[in-house]
């Protein structure tokens, strides 16, 4: 009961595919698929230029915008 044969799986494909219809999920798969490039493509020019990295996130600071605050406990009356 705990693990599906690939009968099972080749079942569940027949079903989506009648659902949704192989053009759709070739739709769906195509954006997919040029997210993922967009994505590696994006980490790769972020590793490959450090320049492009904001200076105080390489530095380790915080940046100018960001103000640093403490938080306090509100005392009840």
């Amino acid at each position: 009961m705990g693990s599906f044969s690939i009968w099972h799986w080749l079942i569940v494909l027949v079903i989506v595919a009648l659902v949704f219809g192989t053009k759709k999920l070739r739709n769906v798969g195509e954006d997919l698929g040029g997210a993922v490039k967009g994505f590696k493509k994006g980490m790769h020019d972020a590793a490959a230029d450090p320049a492009a990295q904001p200076e105080s996130l390489s530095e380790g600071k915080p940046q100018a915008d960001t103000i640093d605050v403490q938080a306090q406990e509100k005392k009840e009356s």
